[in-house]
């Protein structure tokens, strides 16, 4: 057994069933090269590691922090709720917030979507999450409610005793009609190397909009793990947008199955490369009803020494007639010794539709670099410049109030990297 897995195994308190998940997955351990899945992504540092579990209680952090962070928001620091910085007083009539652990404590059958299994090895952190998640949010929205405040949820990181790990497990229900704006915010508080490996569950009934949008601006020793799986009801809306701002290590698994006639995904993303971090994203889109569509645009940017790993896969089933899919992923390299590995994929079972899937890796246009130089812009300033407008192209994803947020985010982590 690794020190990784060791050392998580020894945080566990749970039932004997989670404790049969737990030994499975132990069993299964971590995904080597050959793992298809996990190609270009290497475990071997993070499974020398050892963390110990988050303690029940959260620790206090500067409240400045989280000034530019308006209510309703729900706050956690090192995976534990913090009642100090929450403020959920704010919320629209017909939408509840509650945490895992307090809905585990009152209500332990509300929580069914616990029991999901996991079975591929290429699933194990998903496997270790079933086994040791005991924190998480529940938010839902009752049928017909539009909800015009967005909710904002900020997990924080912070110094201390030891590296910390937590296991969050997140379940986002709109009933029929439903509309919400949500917001994550995944944030440092000082240095910290911690281990977040969480799994969100998004259920959109009939007729029903979500907008998303996760900025994850964490510290730069810390690795974030995240699982998204996403179920589109009929004419159900899910618009999206993923900033990879932060963190050493990051992975994100995107999930997504329109299973109900006329459901639309848009999803776009930015990642951003720098100094040495490893950023790993994976889409996979399953069109399983008829006339549903996916616009997904993602732009990559690799500097420094980081590595930038981007997957877009997106199957169309049989009887998926009148589809409309299509994936976009442009990466800038902006340094020899950054990588960029792309890999859209596109399998159709379906007879009548439109699909089209591109990726491209490249430098800053040396046409628009001359024009910028030759109106008497600095070179640094121009190719600054035009890597903003590059990175800027996927907040069409969101509209209004969180396309300035998203955009105040994304220019400040460009301005850190010199890229602004």
């Amino acid at each position: 057994m690794t020190a990784l897995l060791d050392s998580l195994a020894k945080g566990f308190c749970g039932s004997n069933e989670r404790a049969e998940l737990l030994e499975a997955a132990l069993q299964t351990g971590l995904p080597a090269a050959r793992n298809e899945a996990w190609k270009y992504t290497s475990l071997r540092q993070l499974e020398r590691r050892s963390f110990s579990a988050a303690p029940l209680q959260a620790l206090t952090i500067d409240a400045a922090l989280l000034a530019n962070i308006p209510a309703p928001r729900l706050v956690f620091v090192n995976g534990r709720p913090s009642d100090a910085h929450s403020d959920l007083a704010g919320l629209d009539a017909g939408v509840q917030v509650r945490t895992l652990s307090a809905t585990l404590k009152d209500a332990p059958d509300a929580t069914r979507f616990l029991g999901r299994r996991f079975n591929r090895a290429e699933e194990i952190f998903a496997q270790l999450n079933a086994a040791l998640a005991d924190e998480g949010v529940l938010v839902q929205v009752e049928a017909g409610i539009s909800s015009a405040t967005p909710l904002h949820l900020v997990f924080v990181s912070a110094p201390d005793e030891s590296d910390r790990a937590w296991h969050h497990r997140h379940f986002i229900e709109l009933r029929r009609g439903a509309s919400l704006g949500l917001v994550e915010h995944h944030l440092q508080s000082g240095d910290s190397a911690h281990l977040d490996n969480t799994l969100v569950h998004v259920h959109l009934a009939q007729d029903a909009v979500l907008s998303h949008a996760r900025v994850q601006a964490d510290s730069p020793r810390a690795t974030s793990l995240l699982r998204t799986d996403a179920v589109l009801a009929r004419d159900a809306q899910y618009r999206r947008i993923d900033l990879e701002l932060g963190a050493a290590l990051s992975r994100h698994e995107l999930n997504v199955r329109l299973e109900g006639d006329n459901a639309k995904l848009v999803a776009n993303g930015v990642l951003l490369g720098t100094g040495r971090r490893h950023i790993d994203t994976r889409l996979g889109i399953e069109h399983i009803a008829r006339d549903t569509s996916a616009e997904l645009v993602w732009r990559g940017v690799a500097a420094n020494r980081s590595r930038v790993v981007f997957h877009g896969g997106i199957n169309i089933r049989e009887g998926a007639d009148g589809t409309d899919a299509n994936l976009s992923n442009k990466n800038l390299l902006l340094s020899a010794d950054a990588e960029i590995d792309t890999q859209p994929t596109l399998v159709i079972d379906a007879d009548e539709v439109k699909a089209a899937h591109g990726a491209t890796v490249g430098q800053l246009d040396a046409n628009a670099l001359f024009y910028l130089r030759s109106r008497g812009v600095p070179a640094e300033q121009a190719r600054a410049m035009l890597s903003a407008a590059f990175c800027h192209e996927p907040l069409a994803a969101v509209e209004g109030i969180l396309t300035e947020k998203l955009a105040r985010h994304l220019d400040q982590a460009l301005q850190q990297a010199g890229m602004a």
